[in-house]
C-alpha cells in the first residue's frame, strides 16, 4: 500500500522539540501525524493517545524518547487534526486504519505506546499486524475488565449518545477546557487551547458518541483481549503501565493481565490517575524506555488459571499455557 504524504508543518531540527507534521491518505481517510527524532538501529516507536485527546498529549514524552530513536505520534481518526468521517467508529475500525497506515509507511518493526483507547487499539493491532511489532507498552488500556467510569457508561446509553452526536459539537470545545482543568499546572495553556480548538472541529461529537456506544454499554466494557488472546501465535513484550488512582479504568485490570500472561512487566506510577504521561512524565518516560531497551525478556505465556472474567462473567476456557516467545 502506497501513501501520499506531505508535510503540514515543521519545527527546524536542531530547536527544542523538533519535528515534522504530515498527512497522508489511508483507505480515504485523511490521517496526520508528527514525527520526532531521527532514523537510528533502534526500532521507531509510535504513540497512540486516548479517547477525545491528540497528539499534543505526548508533547513531554515523544521528544524523550526521540533523543535515540525515531517517534511517531499519530491523531487518531476523528481526533486531533485526522479526518472525522462518517464512519461507525468501531474499535476494529480504529485498527485497520493504524495497521494500514503502519504498513504505508513501510515500517517493519515498531514499538508502540498506547493510551487509554490508545492502548485497546494497541492490543487489537496483534491481530491484525502482528509481525510488525516488536513490543507494546499498554498505559491504562482499555479491554483488560469490564469496568469503567461511570460517566463514560452513562455517555454511552444509546439516547445520551445520540443526543451528543445530534446536539454537542458546539459545546465541545468548550467540554474539552473544562476537562483539561486538573492539569492547568502541568499543561501549557495553548496545548489546552489547542486541544479544544481541534475538539471544536466539525464531527468530533459524532466520533466521541460512536466511539463510545462500541466499546462500552451501562454495564461496562464490551471488548476484551483475553476473548481473543488465544488467536495470537506469538505474543510480543508487553509492559502495563497504570497510576495507582486511576479513576477512569482501575488499576486492577494491568494487576490482571500480569497474572494472566506470565512475562507482562507491570509499573505502578504513585499518584498518577489515568492521564498518567501528564501526571508524572518523567517517571511515565524512564518506564517505556525500560521497557523498550530491556536486553532480556522472559518468555510470554498465557495462564488461564488467573485469566479475569469476560463482560458477561464468564471466563475463556479457550486460554491455554502453551508457551509462546
Amino acid at each position: 500500500m502506497a501513501l501520499q504524504t506531505s508535510v503540514l508543518a515543521t519545527l527546524p531540527v536542531g530547536e527544542p522539540h523538533s519535528y515534522v507534521g504530515y498527512v497522508g491518505v489511508v483507505d480515504g481517510v485523511k490521517l496526520h501525524w508528527v514525527e520526532y527524532g531521527r532514523p537510528s538501529p533502534l526500532p521507531p516507536v509510535v504513540l497512540l493517545h486516548g479517547l477525545n485527546d491528540s497528539h499534543l498529549t505526548w508533547r513531554q514524552i515523544a521528544p524523550e524518547l526521540a533523543r535515540d530513536r525515531r517517534v511517531l505520534v499519530l491523531d487518531l481518526p476523528g481526533h486531533g487534526l485526522s479526518d472525522r468521517p462518517d464512519a461507525g467508529y468501531e474499535l476494529a475500525w480504529y485498527a485497520r486504519l493504524v495497521a494500514g497506515w503502519i504498513e504505508a509507511l513501510d515500517l517493519s518493526q515498531v514499538d508502540i505506546v498506547g493510551h487509554s483507547l490508545g492502548g485497546g487499539i494497541a492490543l487489537m493491532l496483534l491481530r491484525l499486524c502482528r509481525p510488525r511489532i516488536r513490543r507494546l507498552v499498554l498505559a491504562a488500556p482499555g479491554g483488560l475488565g469490564k469496568e469503567i467510569a461511570l460517566v463514560l457508561r452513562l455517555a454511552s446509553l444509546p439516547g445520551i449518545a445520540r443526543i451528543v452526536e445530534r446536539v454537542g459539537q458546539p459545546f465541545m470545545a468548550l467540554g474539552t477546557w473544562l476537562a483539561l482543568g486538573r492539569w492547568r499546572t502541568k499543561l501549557q495553556r495553548r496545548h489546552a487551547f489547542a486541544l479544544s480548538v481541534m475538539n471544536a472541529r466539525r464531527g468530533t461529537a459524532r466520533a466521541f458518541a460512536r466511539t463510545v456506544r462500541d466499546l462500552m454499554d451501562w454495564r461496562g466494557q464490551r471488548h476484551s483481549f483475553f476473548l481473543h488472546a488465544h488467536e495470537i501465535e506469538e505474543l510480543p513484550p508487553i509492559a502495563v503501565l497504570w497510576g495507582d488512582r486511576d479513576a477512569v479504568v482501575p488499576i486492577a485490570h494491568g494487576k490482571a493481565l500480569a497474572l494472566g500472561v506470565e512475562g507482562v512487566r507491570f509499573h505502578e506510577l504513585t499518584g498518577c490517575g489515568h492521564d498518567l504521561h501528564n501526571d508524572d512524565p518523567r517517571s511515565f518516560c524512564q518506564a517505556v524506555r525500560d521497557a523498550l531497551d530491556e536486553p532480556l525478556w522472559p518468555p510470554m505465556r498465557l495462564c488461564a488459571a488467573h485469566t479475569p472474567r469476560l463482560a458477561d462473567g464468564r471466563r475463556d476456557s479457550r486460554l491455554c499455557l502453551a508457551p509462546v516467545s
